[in-house]
């Protein structure tokens, strides 16, 4: 099992940006897929992006594509995410989550078995 805790969340003004980080322990961090979700008040859980066990492959949903990148340092075992142009529909709690199977599509909160607290982030208009 691995322990992941987020952080890096805050408020920001609408068109700036903010880096999240997810910090894992436990198991081998670079046998995890990692995953990045987020959830907004009234809503489910809805997910943002993925990156393989190296890092070379990457995949993103739509809503986030071009402005966020995900990345992952194997040897400080962390993952990011890098959001940018932020809107105020962004506004949401912000979770990592880890997997040990990639998907090329479909990616859904039922394919991860560990999560992270939560970050929030705030965007205002």
């Amino acid at each position: 099992q691995v322990q992941l805790v987020e952080s890096g969340g805050g408020l920001v003004q609408a068109g700036g940006s903010l880096r999240l980080s997810c910090a894992a322990s436990g198991r081998t961090f670079s046998s995890y897929v990692m995953g990045w979700f987020r959830q907004a008040p009234g809503k489910g859980r809805a997910f943002l992006s993925s990156i393989n066990w190296s890092g070379d492959n990457t995949y993103y949903a739509d809503s986030v594509k071009g402005r966020f990148t995900i990345s992952r340092d194997n040897a400080k075992n962390m993952v990011y995410l890098q959001m940018n142009s932020l809107k105020p529909e962004d506004t949401a709690v912000y979770y990592c989550a880890a997997t040990d199977l990639w998907r090329f599509s479909g990616w859904s909160e039922r394919n991860f078995g560990s999560w992270g607290q939560g970050t929030q982030v705030t965007v205002s208009s």
